[in-house]
């Protein structure tokens, strides 16, 4: 049977698709300290570890310093579970970074992901991964406003953390502590 769970994971609402027998989860379970709903499979929880872990090593890839790419998917798990299927729950976010629809997700000219996906990715999905890891550095190396000088220049996680929200994210309840403990989780997987 298809199962339909919806984990609320920061600001966000993911829409996991699994295939299980057994009862479905109620809609919209709290998440746990571990920031994944009590009642999340470990399938799910493997595909958040595995993006998580994608997302590090493509941020490490462009240059970044291991302390640096986790403070970006810190952020990243703090806002979407790393799900680039994500959308906010009532809200207009979407995707790993919760671009907002009207904004970044679609309308910004040469500054949104739908058009980036079409235009610089080759095409592909907007809920693909990979395009929006490559739309995330696309963003931050094309504008400055966006932070890459000030999380370059971070040399602890906290720094990264801090830059990563403060420059890109523009949370409004950012719950710094958690994106921190996440992207501390993400270090201690690769160091």
């Amino acid at each position: 049977m298809q199962l339909t769970r919806r984990l609320t994971i920061g600001c966000a609402t993911l829409v996991a698709a699994a295939t299980a027998a057994g009862p479905a989860l109620a809609a919209d379970t709290h998440v746990n300290a571990a920031g994944m709903s009590p009642n999340a499979s470990v399938a799910t929880l493997a595909v958040s570890t595995a993006n998580q872990d994608t997302a590090f090593n493509f941020f490490v890839g462009k240059g970044l310093t291991k302390r640096q790419a986790a403070g970006v998917v810190g952020n990243l798990t703090q806002e979407s579970g790393v799900n680039p299927n994500a959308q906010q729950a009532g809200g207009a976010g979407r995707g790993i970074a919760q671009w907002s629809v009207g904004g970044r997700w679609d309308r910004y000219a040469r500054d949104n992901m739908v058009w980036y996906a079409a235009n610089k990715a080759g095409g592909v999905s907007r809920w693909n991964l990979n395009a929006q890891l490559k739309f995330t550095w696309y963003e931050l190396n094309t504008y400055s406003y966006y932070g890459l000088a000030q999380l370059k220049g971070a040399t602890a996680i906290r720094g990264a953390v801090l830059a990563f929200q403060n420059k890109f994210e523009g949370c409004g309840t950012c719950m710094t502590d958690k994106r921190v403990t996440y992207a501390q989780q993400v270090y201690n997987r690769h160091t």
